[in-house]
């Protein structure tokens, strides 16, 4: 989308890079824009009076000029600052990674509103839920979804056989579940138990309450965090820097 010279957009802060003595380079996601960088004049310094509204994993609403390379944030007013997420550091921690999950999926001046809707929303779960990891298996499942990547979960994403009611296999190279056959022939694959498959196919499909009633134990948890990570990371083509980080804390 061609944008106007001067412009107001909704946008979550993402990322952010020194830029000289006072100014950012800020990484924004917009519903309107997609992402987009800008530099946000002053706010390093401690009066400015705008360093508040752009800071990371708050939702703000900005007043844009065009610039020569980046454009330049000439006004902002925070909508939702998120406190209690940022407050707590495992909370945190988790809104870093899904922002980077965010950053690593989309390309700059595309819009994707589905994916903004699924942050914003994510954000507000990840401020008010107990059990994070539920938040972040959901929003991983529909980021792929909305990204061009939904994992084939109801055939053999190899054979396009029916997929038995028994443990199968997680194919990241063949971005799905395998039959007990085809997973026997492709050693990369990874254990999928019926359960990991049962509950990957109602997030597939269910908003975030349905999502948040079912009862993961420890050892399902480790197998669904470990399935779509290992998906994510061959998508990639490398580690997400933040799981480092979510690991430790754990």
């Amino acid at each position: 989308m061609k944008l106007p010279r001067v412009y107001q957009t909704e946008a979550i802060i993402i990322k952010r890079i020194k830029l000289g003595e006072a100014d950012r380079i800020l990484t924004l996601f917009t519903p309107d824009y997609g992402k987009l960088k800008a530099v946000a004049k002053g706010t390093r310094r401690t009066k400015s009076k705008m360093g508040g509204h752009v800071e990371l994993l708050t939702h703000s609403s900005l007043l844009l000029a065009r610039g020569r390379n980046l454009d330049i944030v000439t006004q902002a007013q925070t909508i939702n600052s998120f406190m209690a997420l940022k407050e707590n550091l495992k909370r945190m921690s988790c809104g870093l990674y899904i922002s980077e999950l965010v950053d690593s999926f989309t390309e700059e001046h595309i819009e994707n509103r589905d994916i903004f809707s699924l942050f914003l929303d994510t954000l507000h779960h990840l401020s008010e839920a107990k059990n994070n990891d539920i938040a972040l298996r959901y929003f991983e499942l529909r980021l792929l979804d909305y990204s061009g990547y939904r994992p084939q979960l109801q055939k053999c994403a190899n054979c396009n056989s029916p997929i038995k009611p028994i443990a199968n296999y997680f194919s990241s190279s063949q971005g799905g579940v395998l039959c007990t056959e085809c997973g026997y022939q492709e050693p990369p694959s990874r254990t999928l138990s019926l359960n990991a498959l049962k509950v990957l196919r109602l997030w597939q499909n269910c908003d975030f309450t349905t999502a948040s009633r079912v009862n993961i134990n420890p050892e399902l948890a480790l197998e669904l965090e470990q399935t779509l990570r290992d998906y994510i990371k061959y998508l990639l083509e490398k580690q997400v820097k933040s799981t480092a980080w979510l690991d430790r804390l754990k």
